[in-house]
């Protein structure tokens, strides 16, 4: 079932008006999608479980803040994106491992580089980090989930509702932004 912008609008405008049981419809209408994205992103359906957990409280939390209440499964899809993006960095620390292909594609291949300085190590991940953290967020997601997730171009465009030409073209810009910080 299809759901209708204009009725998930109307929820939302009686939620903001202190009527629970809009906010229960609307989180049983939305609730499928939100914790399908959450499980593919996390892949664990206990982790998943939290993240929906930690959306809706900050959807009611900010149901005032929405200025559009039609984009309401656009803005539900970035929470869930932020919450899950937060779980899976406390879930790998700061010192996790830089992703080999990651790095691959971005690595400076010249032969007047350094071999030394392309190691793998912590100071190389707050770089990279800090180098994604500097994409838009749709960048920033396609590649936490090519990457630090290993999700097919198949499934990262299922998941993001894009076309797979526009995960690939986000994909080489991003990687290219990302050599560019990383060897300028």
């Amino acid at each position: 079932m299809e759901l209708s912008h204009e009725y998930l609008a109307a929820l939302v405008g009686r939620t903001r008006s202190g009527d629970s049981d809009a906010f229960a419809e609307l989180y049983s209408l939305t609730y499928p999608k939100v914790y399908n994205y959450c499980r593919n992103y996390l892949k664990d359906e206990y982790l998943a479980q939290d993240a929906v957990q930690e959306v809706y409280i900050s959807a009611l939390k900010n149901i005032n803040k929405i200025n559009d209440p039609t984009l309401l499964v656009a803005w539900l899809k970035r929470i869930s994106f932020n919450a899950c993006y937060d779980i899976s960095k406390k879930i790998q620390g700061d010192t996790g491992l830089l992703d080999q292909e990651l790095m691959e594609e971005i690595s400076d291949t010249s032969l007047s580089s350094n071999p030394e300085a392309s190691t793998f190590s912590k100071d190389e991940h707050n770089r990279l980090l800090t180098a994604i953290g500097t994409l838009p967020a749709t960048e920033q997601e396609i590649i936490n989930l090519r990457f630090y997730k290993g999700m097919k171009i198949d499934d990262i465009a299922s998941l993001t509702g894009l076309s797979k030409s526009t995960v690939k073209r986000r994909l080489i810009t991003s990687i290219n932004l990302l050599k560019t910080k990383m060897n300028g």
